[in-house]
């Protein structure tokens, strides 16, 4: 009964995503609407099957079979018409229904243009553009992070450092590695190509401590020097790792209702002994939702869990809501002013847009 009475945080306080991916973040009847617009064949003229294609469900309930689910959603958005709505349309709903003022949306752009097919400068355009219609619209200040990918290889990916690099001025602010295990992938092998981005002002952020083994964690922070970890749950099982992310002041992306979904994480029990043990070794984290449409998740919820379970306290989701904002790649996120009237609550917002 008491838990059930933990406050949740004001809808007035601005709040900030920092690990959402553009492929499981919009709203699958605006996904459904951009297929049919490019023509795409899609495999079922159901729209409710679709909308179970592209989200999670007890099929889908592992860290493979998630990453399947942005097969559909990676090919609809593989042209710069449907990469310009898919941003736009993930910043304002993010700001419509959390109050989410800092959104740092990561994507892949070579998983984006059919395989060299379309132009890789006119896919980021596209995406700048989409920033630059919701920051036109709403009080907020979005970011683009690149995703490198471990199944790549490095010639690829260092293509896709170098457009970050290209495009710092124009809302790209950080880089990252994620995608699946890959016997390929060496961890060393990006120190160069990594310091050469920090160099340039790009933030680091590495997807591990996820599904990869523990050691990874040490290797990461070591060779790449990240000011973020994607993930990174199973440090709480690595004295070393936690030792590392302390000292380094590095932020942890948690991603609470993926993680679970995944498998990653067996249950709300485990998180409660992985957050005692970020708090016992002073490790920073942020709350986050790896993609709120395709998980079926907000933010706002993922911290309201957590709060109703007994797990994070009222002051420590402040407390994560204001880690997330001074650790954003986003420069001046703090000059988003307060609303004037109490947002709408979501479902107010959903009903008006349905």
């Amino acid at each position: 009964m008491l838990r059930s009475m933990v406050r949740q945080l004001p809808r007035r306080l601005p709040l900030a995503e920092l690990h959402c991916h553009l492929g499981s973040a919009v709203t699958p009847a605006i996904m459904w609407g951009i297929a049919h617009a490019q023509g795409i064949r899609l495999p079922t003229k159901d729209y409710w099957e679709f909308r179970s294609m592209i989200t999670v469900s007890p099929r889908s309930r592992s860290f493979d079979g998630y990453l399947r689910l942005f097969h559909w959603t990676e090919l609809i958005q593989s042209s710069p018409l449907a990469v310009e709505r898919s941003v736009y349309e993930v910043i304002g709903g993010a700001y419509r229904k959390n109050n989410v003022t800092t959104m740092e949306l990561r994507f892949n752009p070579m998983k984006r243009n059919r395989g060299g097919e379309q132009d890789l400068d006119h896919i980021i355009a596209a995406a700048v553009r989409g920033m630059d219609r919701a920051t036109l619209e709403y009080p907020v200040r979005p970011g683009l992070i690149f995703c490198l990918d471990r199944a790549f290889p490095y010639q690829l990916n260092e293509i896709i450092a170098e457009k970050a690099i290209t495009w710092r001025d124009r809302g790209v602010v950080g880089i990252d590695i994620a995608g699946p295990e890959s016997p390929g992938f060496n961890v060393a092998d990006y120190r160069r190509l990594f310091r050469r981005a920090r160099q340039y002002g790009l933030g680091i952020t590495v997807h591990t401590g996820e599904a990869g083994p523990v050691e990874e964690i040490a290797q990461v922070i070591e060779q790449l020097e990240p000011d973020r970890i994607g993930h990174g749950v199973k440090a709480a099982y690595d004295p070393r790792a936690m030792a590392m992310l302390r000292e380094r002041a590095i932020v942890l992306e948690i991603c609470p209702s993926s993680n679970l979904n995944t498998r990653v994480v067996s249950g709300w029990d485990e998180f409660r002994w992985i957050f005692d043990a970020l708090r016992r070794n002073e490790v920073r984290f942020s709350i986050n939702t790896d993609g709120p449409e395709m998980l079926r998740t907000y933010i706002r919820d993922e911290l309201a869990t957590l709060g109703r379970l007994g797990i994070l306290s009222y002051e420590e989701q402040l407390q994560v809501a204001a880690t997330s904002l001074q650790a954003s790649f986003v420069p001046n996120v703090s000059d988003v002013p307060l609303p004037v009237r109490e947002p709408a609550r979501r479902g107010e917002v959903e009903r008006e847009e349905a």
